[in-house]
């Protein structure tokens, strides 16, 4: 399938790849264009658009993108909600679950746009193992609780 959203990637916008490429559609193809191209994008190249107003995978009621995927998707890992937390603390100004790990992640992100990749699939590239991270560490906590 493929997959389109706004060019500019940080938290919610390397996390939704993540989570599609992981347990979604290992074959998705992702395009990053600029914010007013992406519903003209998505229905050009029959794809899914996310992370933008207006679209089901979006934010909405003051979730994240990542966590309309994880609903939509019914994923029901608990270590996959317990990230989705992460994200939300990371991505949306209304923190809703105070997860002590999202200023990190946030922080992560910021750092990421600085290191002078050449575009979002690059960082998409290098940022992937972050989430990896994080899931396994997510996997630890739910294993635990």
């Amino acid at each position: 399938m493929k997959w389109v959203t706004r060019q500019g990637v940080k938290v919610d916008r390397v996390a939704c790849p993540w989570l599609i490429k992981k347990f979604v559609d290992p074959e998705a193809e992702f395009f990053f264009v600029p914010a007013d191209r992406v519903l003209e994008v998505a229905e050009r190249e029959s794809a899914i658009p996310f992370d933008v107003a207006g679209v089901e995978l979006g934010h909405h009621e003051g979730k994240s993108s990542f966590e309309a995927l994880v609903s939509k998707y019914q994923m029901n890992d608990r270590a996959i909600h317990l990230l989705a937390e992460i994200v939300h603390g990371a991505d949306v100004a209304q923190d809703l679950y105070g997860r002590p790990e999202a200023p990190g992640l946030k922080a992560i992100a910021e750092g990421f746009r600085y290191l002078g990749l050449k575009d979002d699939h690059e960082i998409l590239a290098k940022e992937f193992i972050v989430y990896d991270a994080l899931y396994a560490y997510c996997r630890q906590r739910a294993a635990t609780q």
